[in-house]
């Protein structure tokens, strides 16, 4: 890479960037212009079952029944009104999430190197790019490293294209010849490269284009789409219905006033008008639920899908560990040992030899390598040294303040004069220094990509590539990540420092530890508990990860961990031979990126429902193709993140169980209102229809069914999304992916609970005419009861197989008050004028309430019974 100019070595000072963001404005560029108030309030008017109440209401107007049609029209406007609140508070609350991980680049501020927010950034920064990351404005090179960039989203060509600083272009060429100038969204897929900012936000290339991108259309998840699809089966279903009841009593010869009444008022029973308010408000609960434990949710079909994993692919480093990396041993190549006290970032730890004899000019070469082979920084912050760069780099630079060596000064002695940055598809990184009076190449990286490269490698049968060979497979087995360092002397500067890559001396190893993250063995466990098999894919060597596997867990003694070269001889081999390796272990070392999409692809195929994360560009292929594809937050490359679900803002494993036990806590309350809807809809048009069975008059006007669908049920629906966790979440299997939402439990439940809720409000009816009550007074009564029913039956929804009895009655004290409130407001409708005319509504006494109160926890034994069979059944 060339040398930058004095001006980009210091960049933008503070003040001058503050004046330019005033100037030009934050770098963000347009966004899709969320919904008004006032459209979204029309959209909740656009749905098949509002179309069938507003003829109904249309037909009460027609019969006579005025007050029927107005108290519909009411309904369905105060219904809009909540749907139009509850859609924008999503709105906001889904805007609030995306702003939770924000994306920023490295500039140069002041001489530093800072890493800032993407929206900060103005014309005339300096700015820094390495593999992995997204263009965040319009850049001119001024120096590029193997730099190839993916423009596809601008230019449409799906081959990287190469960067180059050697030939100016005009502003007006086209884009895909534009080889000096990076875009804004576009993504580096390979090498480095830096150079100054000419245009930021609506002004770059993608913000000209951006009103057209942000005009796409938003994807509704499949879970709403399959309930939108199911209400209007249900819709259908009643229009099918009121069809052949309105031929049998037309040929009956009934009053056709009486016909078109019972019409609407089993439309009114059966529509489930309150389903997908409650499911959008369950997801959106679901959301903020996750987001609080560190899970962003990036596609709401990932909150579907995290409730069907069984198998979590996950890295090592920072998901695993704790990505402190700390040398703690050294071997030379002469096997010298040494021993590195101190941890982390602490540098006043010692370097002690094994040995009196111990070459001490051979340490300093290893501890050199270390530094100059090396892009990360250590500085002095508030709270201590804090590191910037790759783990392994940091590391390093620790290592050299142990032995006295200050980076920054080695690094100002022995100047750069070329560079191959690491990549993880070469396993390795080098420079060519100024060094002892000469030019030194210094290369570090994984023993075996080293050895490959060293003087001795021609003969793997020599006891120089033994003796190494022993070295490293020692510190990997103890659990210590293993890194080479080797180095050559040349003449000249190489102008292709590849090509002389080769006879190599071999220097040493270091073995690194990186502790597991302390919640990492209970989170496996707990992914077991649930039936989540869980498997390691790293870099790493493959008796580091055997080991670290043993340690979480995910593997025993007797298992054999599968490296990519086994895993080329099996793609090689063919589909059986892949099955059989990749399900034959729980532990993938040595595994490059593109084989991790391989990986995913067999578990698929095997039937697998699958999670996998991810931190680089080269884990994209791998994140897209997973049912839930999960980013790092933290150290994850925004290439990384885009392609992911899934989030995690503090790249822990146990951050991933948390968000499989809380998706399914959201499908298991999804299914909780659905039971709750459906069963009381169905309950109400038995009673309807057992009244037409047995010649009654209605029990139930449409009116007083708008009422305790919309309003008294209303409330409590809302209020069971709210339902935490029940305590089993991670001890029961994950559900089947293709498993319907209406599954043979729920049909099951559905029938019971309605048939007993309709067969005993029918009983009251007729009992309340037979014993001298008027019409008025037994719907009344029958009113009354049926709320009741809804204040009983949201207890039993609240779990499909926990007693009642066994669940805290303030777990949710929404829901508490979502009860007492229904039962409130209907009472309160019997005493208020106007209200209890257009309800047909009166008081009741004590003593009638309470013996409607008896009836109706009739359901609770029902339901209790029913889920103590099903218990035994199951066994």
């Amino acid at each position: 890479m060339s040398h930058a100019t004095d001006r980009e070595q210091t960049g933008l000072g503070a003040v001058e960037a503050g004046k330019r963001l005033e100037q030009f404005g934050p770098n963000v560029l347009p966004e899709r212009k969320q919904p008004g108030l006032l459209l979204i309030f029309t959209k909740q008017f656009r749905s098949p079952f509002v179309y069938v109440l507003l003829a109904a209401a249309v037909v009460s107007w027609g019969l006579g029944q005025t007050l029927n049609s107005l108290f519909i029209l009411a309904v369905l406007l105060i219904n809009a009104v909540i749907g139009t609140i509850q859609e924008f508070s999503a709105e906001r609350a889904a805007a609030a999430l995306k702003k939770m991980v924000p994306y920023r680049a490295t500039v140069i501020r002041d001489g530093r190197t800072v890493i800032i927010d993407t929206a900060a950034i103005v014309p005339g920064d300096h700015v820094q790019l390495v593999s992995g990351d997204r263009v965040p404005a319009d850049i001119r090179l001024s120096a590029v490293q193997d730099l190839q960039v993916d423009e596809s989203m601008l230019t449409g060509e799906s081959v990287a294209t190469v960067k180059d600083t050697a030939v100016r272009m005009p502003d007006d060429a086209p884009l895909g010849d534009r080889s000096d100038v990076c875009f804004a969204g576009t993504v580096i897929m390979r090498g480095r490269g830096e150079g100054e900012v000419i245009a930021t936000g609506a002004v770059t290339e993608i913000g000209q284009i951006a009103v057209d991108v942000s005009a796409d259309a938003e994807v509704r998840p499949p879970l709403l789409q399959r309930i939108e699809h199911f209400t209007l089966r249900i819709t259908y279903a009643i229009l099918v219905l009121v069809a052949l009841i309105f031929l049998i009593t037309v040929i009956r010869g009934d009053d056709l006033a009486t016909v078109f009444l019972l019409g609407v008022a089993l439309a009114v029973s059966a529509i489930p008008e309150g389903l997908p308010a409650a499911m959008t408000i369950a997801l959106a609960i679901g959301m903020r639920r996750m987001a609080h434990r560190h899970v962003i949710i990036r596609r709401l079909l990932a909150v579907e899908s995290l409730g069907s994993c069984t198998y979590i692919a996950s890295d090592k480093t920072g998901t695993l560990t704790v990505n402190e990396m700390t040398i703690r041993r050294i071997v030379l190549a002469d096997g010298t040992g040494y021993e590195v006290s101190g941890e982390g970032l602490d540098l006043h730890g010692h370097i002690t030899p094994e040995t009196s004899a111990a070459d001490g000019s051979r340490l300093a070469l290893l501890c050199h390598a270390g530094v100059l082979a090396n892009e990360a920084h250590l500085e002095q912050g508030p709270e201590g040294w804090e590191g910037r760069g790759d783990g392994v780099d940091v590391a390093l630079l620790v290592l050299a303040s142990k032995l006295g060596l200050q980076y920054d000064d080695a690094r100002s002695r022995c100047q750069e004069l070329a560079r191959i940055p690491y990549e993880s598809m070469n396993a390795y990184a080098a420079s060519v220094n100024r060094y002892a009076g000469g030019f030194e190449i210094f290369v570090k990286g994984s023993a075996e990509r080293l050895l490959g490269m060293c003087s001795c490698a021609g003969d793997s049968g020599s006891l120089e590539h033994q003796r190494i060979e022993a070295q490293v497979n020692a510190l990997a087995k103890a659990g210590y990540r293993v890194l080479a360092l080797a180095h050559r002397r040349v003449d000249i500067v190489p102008a292709d420092l590849g090509e002389f890559l080769n006879d190599l001396e071999f220097i040493g190893i270091v073995g690194m530890i990186d502790p597991l993250r302390p919640e990492a063995v209970a989170a496996v466990q707990d992914c077991y508990a649930a039936s989540i098999k869980v498997a390691m894919i790293t870099g790493d060597h493959p008796h580091t990860a055997t080991a670290l596997a043993m340690q979480l867990g995910i593997a025993d003694s007797s298992m054999q961990p599968v490296t990519g070269a086994r895993l080329k001889e099996a793609a090689a081999s063919g589909d059986k031979a892949m099955r059989e390796l990749i399900n034959g272990t729980r532990v993938f070392a040595r595994i490059e990126p593109h084989q991790k999409k391989q990986i995913v692809e067999q578990l698929i195929a095997d039937g697998e429902f699958v999670a996998v994360t991810g931190d680089g560009v080269n884990d994209a292929p791998a994140l897209s193709h997973a049912h839930v594809g999960i980013a790092m937050g933290l150290r994850g490359t925004d290439v990384a993140r885009e392609s992911a679900d899934i989030i995690l803002t503090d790249d822990h494993f146990a951050s991933i169980v948390e968000g499989i036990k809380q998706g399914r806590i959201v499908y298991s309350n999804i299914r909780k209102v659905i039971f709750l809807l459906v069963s009381t809809g169905a309950a109400e048009i038995m009673l309807v229809l057992l009244s037409l069975l047995f010649g009654m008059p209605l029990p139930l006007f449409p009116i007083q069914l708008l009422w305790l669908n919309l309003v008294t049920n209303g409330i409590q629906h809302i209020a069971l999304v709210m339902e935490p966790e029940e305590g089993h979440e991670l001890r029961r299997p994950p559900r089947a992916p293709n498993e319907p939402i209406f599954n043979h439990l729920m049909i099951e439940r559905v029938l019971v609970n309605a048939v007993v809720m309709g067969c005993l409000a029918f009983v009251v009816f007729t009992w309340q005419l037979e014993t001298g009550a008027t019409e008025a007074g037994a719907r009344n009564m029958t009113l009354l009861l049926m709320v009741l029913f809804e204040n009983v039956h949201v207890l039993n929804s609240r779990s499909e197989t926990l007693s009642v009895f066994r669940q805290g009655l303030f777990s949710n004290r929404f829901l508490v008050f979502a009860i007492l409130g229904a039962q409130a407001i209907h009472i309160g409708a019997m005493y208020t004028p106007g209200l209890r005319d257009v309800l047909q509504v009166a008081p009741v006494t004590l003593v009638q309430w309470s013996q409607l109160l008896l009836i109706a926890l009739v359901l609770i034994v029902v339901d209790e019974l029913h889920k103590r069979w099903r218990q035994r059944y199951s066994r």
